[in-house]
């Protein structure tokens, strides 16, 4: 399916849309849940990722199909191999068989786990005969992916012996980490993030009934932030449910928007968005974005719409997403007429005067690169393709642009 945007304006109105879960905490609960059933989940994102991880949890077949879902391999991957005498293969979309799982696959082969590949050494499909994990310390590359670490974490507490985790070098992605450690918190089991060592305690005894409420998605939340300040001063959006002292490392878009001229308002597990002044087209918008990674392509995309040039770091994990994101920014923003300079982990834009009309967007098989470049419609008119790719997390992105006064059309 592809989605015509006409150029667009925002019904200048309140305005209130609400997004669903986080698939960031929920896949991480998922997991904790299959470990301990006591736990009730409300608000569960219903993206594409977060039913994938539900399926795969109940599934009883040998052969687990798992598409583009990234997060739902990794965390798997350490779940399956805990669990004695649970036998699975792990497969994906191509995609998936091109993206790197050694590095979690040697972490849990050296506390004993049993994983073989199926096609590519270091890659997806892989086969698991779960177990008894008895040893309980090993070292990890602290500047990889976050979901490597916490795919380990999310399972030390269910081990025999617990888990210390140690992280070699400069740690990355911290606040994904410190998320799944608040939420072991929560279950009252004992972890400790100290220097660059993260100990978890077993659970010796059941975990007590609880229900846990999972906050709605920050990068959803991302799109929103574009959308207001790329419309006139004024414009206001509520977005539920959020809190201010979110575990979301992507919560850190309240602050970076002001550079925008947004201002974010908290009140009532609700933020209310609002572009409060215009922004001068000398602004340079520089930023370390290696916390949080995942809101690049909104930055860069709203950057572009207002004739802004941005300068951001700290990028490197884009490269092993569902598409090297860095790369396909430079395509498409360079359609658009925008002039992109990339690294392995760098992305600068120029500042331009000018966007393209009727240019189609490639999304790559990934729900951001959809999501993040539709709020270029209130600029100009242009095309997405394979949107229905926002499913992925986000399964109401188009009924709700259309909501505040996008004009979307299927074609």
């Amino acid at each position: 399916m592809n989605i015509t945007l006409e150029q667009s304006e925002i019904i200048q109105k309140p305005l209130h849309v609400t997004i669903t879960g986080s698939k960031s905490e929920s896949n991480r609960l998922l997991v904790l849940q299959a470990l301990f059933p006591n736990i009730a989940l409300e608000n569960v994102s219903n993206s594409d990722d977060s039913d994938v991880m539900q399926m795969a949890l109940k599934s009883e077949e040998a052969l687990i199909d798992i598409h583009h879902a990234g997060t739902t391999m990794r965390f798997l991957t350490a779940y399956f191999s805990s669990q004695e005498g649970k036998s699975v293969t792990l497969t994906g979309s191509k995609r998936m068989k091109e993206r790197p799982i050694k590095i979690l696959v040697d972490a849990l082969r050296d506390l004993g786990a049993d994983i073989s590949y199926v096609e590519n050494e270091g890659f997806p499909p892989i086969k698991i005969s779960g177990k008894a994990i008895t040893k309980n310390e090993v070292t990890l590359k602290a500047n990889v992916s976050s979901q490597y670490i916490s795919a380990l974490l999310l399972i030390g507490s269910s081990l025999k012996h617990g888990l210390k985790l140690t992280l070699d070098g400069e740690i990355t992605s911290v606040p994904y980490i410190k998320m799944t450690l608040n939420l072991l918190h929560q279950l009252h089991i004992d972890a400790e993030f100290k220097g660059q060592t993260i100990t978890v305690q077993p659970k010796t005894e059941a975990v007590a009934q609880q229900t846990l409420t999972v906050e709605s998605d920050w990068s959803s939340a991302s799109y929103f932030y574009s959308i207001v300040a790329l419309s006139p001063v004024g414009t206001v959006i509520t977005l539920s449910s959020y809190k201010e002292t979110s575990l979301q490392g992507d919560s850190v878009l309240a602050k970076i928007y002001k550079q925008f001229g947004v201002e974010t308002t908290f009140k009532d597990n609700a933020i209310t968005l609002q572009k409060v002044s215009d922004v001068s087209k000398d602004t340079l918008i520089i930023l370390d974005l290696i916390h949080a990674p995942d809101i690049a392509q909104t930055i860069a995309v709203s950057c572009f719409g207002l004739g802004l040039g941005c300068d951001l770091s700290g990028l490197h994990t884009l490269k092993i997403k569902e598409t090297d994101r860095l790369e396909a920014l430079k395509t498409e923003l360079g359609k658009l007429g925008g002039e992109v300079i990339v690294t392995d982990k760098t992305l600068k834009l120029l500042t331009s005067t000018q966007i393209h009309e009727n240019v189609a967007i490639d999304t790559y098989n990934d729900h951001r690169m959809a999501m993040a470049f539709a709020p270029l419609a209130l600029c100009t008119k242009l095309r997405v393709n394979d949107a229905e790719v926002v499913s992925k997390s986000y399964p109401e992105f188009w009924s709700d642009l259309e909501q505040i006064g996008f004009k979307v059309k299927k074609v």
